[in-house]
C-alpha cells in the first residue's frame, strides 16, 4: 500500500469521499461487516466519539457496503485484547494505542509515545517522510494487521498525584499508573507502575490501590473526575509529548476490500487524525480552567532540575528498550535519527516562534 497523505483538510477529505459515495451506489451482495473492537469508555469524550464517528462514516460512505459495529472497551473484548481480536480475525479493526501492547514487541512503544521524544506533528512527519509508516507496516505485517495513524492528544499532563512532586525522591515507594515507555521511566525510579485501562483509573483511586495516575490532559481527566480523590495536578508531560492513536486493520480483510472502498476507509481515517487532534487543544484549555478555577485544583510545573533528572533517565530506559531486539532497533535507529532533525527544525521554527509570542508586548 503507497504512502497516503493524512493530514489533510476536512473539506478536501470531505470531497473525496463523498464523490467516492456517488459513484458506488449500495449493493447488497457485496456487503462486508466490520467489527470495531476499542481499549476506550463507550461514548468517552474524544477517545469514544472517535472510534464511533468512524464507524458512522465508513458506514455510510461505502453506501453500506462496508458496515462497521462498535463494540468500545469490555463489550466484545477486554480493553487491552483488541490486539488478539483483529490478529486472530475475531475482529476486524481496533482503535487503541501501540504502547499497551509491548508483550508483542517493545518496538510497538515507538508507535504511540517516546519520553522526551517527538510531538505528534513531528511523529507524523516521521511516519510519512521518515520512513516510520514502512516499519509499522513491516512490524503489524507478522500479526496479520495493516495499521493507520490515528488522532493525537498533543503534550500530555504529568499527572495527578495526592502530593506535590518536585525532586526524583518523591516518586518512591508511591504505586502510579502509566504505560509505555514513561511507565518503565517511573519504574526505574522505583515507583510501583500499574497498567490500566482508562475505565479502571478513577476507582483505582478512590480505592487507594494507586497513589497517582497520568491520563491524558485536562479535557479527558475533568471527565473522569479525578479532582475528586486528588488535587495535585502536574505538567508538563514529559513521558508523553506527542501521544498517538492508531486504528488497525485484519490484512485479510482489508484485501478482500475494494480498492474503491479501501480509499473511502483511508480517507475517512486520514480525516479523523484532523478532526479529533484539533478538538484536543479546541477542548483543553476550557476544561483546565475550570479544573483550576471551579475544582480546586492546585496546578504544579516540575522543576527544571527534576525534568533534567528524569530526561536522564529517559535516555537510558529508552536505549536499553530500543536494543531489545533488531526489529526493535531497526524503528529505534529510525525514530531517534529522524528525532535529531526534528529538533533542530523546531527550535527555529516552532519553539522560536512560541518563544517571540511570550515576549512583553501588548496584543489585541
Amino acid at each position: 500500500m503507497k504512502r497516503r497523505q493524512f493530514l489533510t483538510t476536512g473539506a478536501a477529505t470531505g470531497a473525496a469521499v463523498a464523490a467516492a459515495t456517488v459513484s458506488a451506489p449500495a449493493i447488497s451482495q457485496g456487503m462486508k461487516e466490520m467489527k470495531l473492537v476499542t481499549s476506550f469508555p463507550k461514548n468517552f469524550p474524544g477517545l469514544g466519539t472517535s472510534a464511533a464517528r468512524v464507524a458512522k462514516r465508513i458506514t455510510a460512505a461505502t453506501s453500506g457496503r462496508v458496515q462497521v459495529k462498535l463494540f468500545d472497551a469490555g463489550e466484545l473484548v477486554p480493553a487491552f485484547g483488541v490486539f488478539d481480536a483483529v490478529s486472530e480475525g475475531n475482529a476486524e479493526m481496533y482503535f487503541s494505542a501501540e504502547y499497551y501492547f509491548p508483550s508483542k514487541s517493545q518496538a510497538f512503544n515507538f508507535f504511540t509515545a517516546v519520553p522526551y521524544g517527538m510531538t505528534h506533528i513531528e511523529s507524523w512527519a516521521w511516519l510519512m517522510y521518515g520512513g516510520g509508516y514502512e516499519l509499522w507496516r513491516d512490524l503489524h505485517a507478522d500479526f496479520g494487521m495493516v495499521p493507520f495513524a490515528g488522532p493525537a492528544t498533543g503534550v500530555q499532563m504529568g499527572g495527578w498525584l495526592n502530593k506535590q512532586i518536585t525532586k526524583l525522591d518523591d516518586y518512591k515507594g508511591v504505586k502510579f499508573r502509566m504505560p509505555g515507555l514513561g511507565g518503565e521511566v517511573l519504574r526505574a525510579l522505583g515507583v510501583a507502575v500499574v497498567n490500566l485501562p482508562g475505565g479502571e483509573i478513577f476507582p483505582a483511586l478512590q480505592s487507594g490501590a494507586i497513589d497517582g495516575s497520568e491520563w491524558v490532559g485536562p479535557w479527558h481527566d475533568l471527565a473522569f473526575g479525578f479532582h475528586r480523590v486528588v488535587k495535585h495536578y502536574h505538567w508538563p508531560g514529559f513521558h508523553e509529548p506527542g501521544t498517538a492513536g492508531s486504528y488497525v486493520i485484519n490484512k485479510q480483510f482489508w484485501e478482500g476490500l475494494s480498492a474503491e472502498d479501501q480509499e473511502i476507509i483511508s480517507a475517512i481515517l486520514e480525516a479523523e487524525v484532523f478532526i479529533q487532534s484539533a478538538e484536543y487543544d479546541g477542548r483543553s484549555p476550557a476544561s483546565l480552567d475550570k479544573l483550576v478555577s471551579e475544582h480546586g485544583v492546585l496546578l504544579h510545573k516540575f522543576p527544571d532540575s527534576l525534568l533534567t533528572e528524569l530526561g536522564k533517565v529517559a535516555a537510558d530506559v529508552v536505549g536499553t528498550v530500543g536494543a531489545t531486539d533488531a526489529t526493535t532497533q531497526k524503528v529505534w535507529d529510525s525514530y531517534r535519527a529522524f528525532r535529531k532533525t526534528a529538533i533542530g527544525w523546531s527550535k527555529i521554527s516552532l519553539q522560536g516562534y512560541m518563544n517571540a509570542r511570550a515576549l512583553p508586548f501588548e496584543y489585541g
